[in-house]
């Protein structure tokens, strides 16, 4: 409890510049996973192409990783959120 009560006054002290790099880290975050996504669903599609016979498995797998990196990317834009308003 004593380390939460320093964190919040620790983002208590930060200052506007700070707040705009947390901002530009939820945009780069974002761009980061929008970028991903679209790579994984380029290399799948190549996958699809190659080897039709397979073609559930790569979607599935394709669904799995896309979801795996949209969390993670939430996860980042929710932290980043928490110190601009905080």
């Amino acid at each position: 409890m004593e380390l939460f009560a320093i964190l919040l006054q620790a983002a208590a002290d930060l200052t506007i510049f700070a707040k705009a790099g947390a901002g530009l880290s939820a945009a780069i975050a974002a761009a980061g996973a929008g970028f991903s996504i679209g790579k994984i669903g380029i290399s799948a599609i190549e996958s699809i192409a190659r080897q039709p016979e397979v073609a559930g498995d790569i979607r599935s797998n394709m669904i799995v990783s896309a979801a795996l990196i949209e969390g993670l990317a939430f996860f980042a834009i929710v932290v980043c959120l928490l110190v601009v308003f905080l």
